[in-house]
């Protein structure tokens, strides 16, 4: 089992950048699909974007195409979201999952197919 830890969340404003980690340990994650979720208050938990195995396979919620950008480095232990042109609504905890996978290629998009999570990481975007 892989334990996951989220950091680089803070508070931005509107237009801005802010870069999160998910740092893995416990299990090599070159073997994981790995994808960043997030929540507000009072809404559902919602697919952010995703990387598989093969680092090239990514997968984007529609909201954050062209803003958003997920990346690994298996060496590092760690997968990367850089959030430009950040929104208000962009506010939340993002989450870090991910799920053992024999597939190099697949990304799933429900959270429910992930296997572990991390506690999270507050972003806000001031208007």
């Amino acid at each position: 089992q892989v334990q996951l830890v989220e950091s680089g969340g803070g508070l931005v404003q509107a237009g801005g950048s802010l870069s999160l980690s998910c740092v893995a340990s416990g299990s090599p994650i070159n073997r994981y699909l790995v994808g960043w979720f997030r929540q507000s208050p009072g809404k559902e938990r919602e697919f952010v974007a995703a990387v598989a195995r093969i680092s090239t396979s990514t997968r984007y919620a529609e909201s954050v195409k062209g803003r958003f950008t997920i990346s690994r480095e298996n060496a590092k232990i760690t997968v990367y979201l850089q959030m430009n042109s950040l929104h208000p609504e962009d506010t939340a905890i993002y989450y870090c999952e991910s799920r053992d996978l024999n597939s190099p290629f697949t990304v799933y998009v429900d959270s429910g197919q992930y296997s572990d999570w991390g506690q999270g990481t507050q972003v806000t975007v001031s208007s």
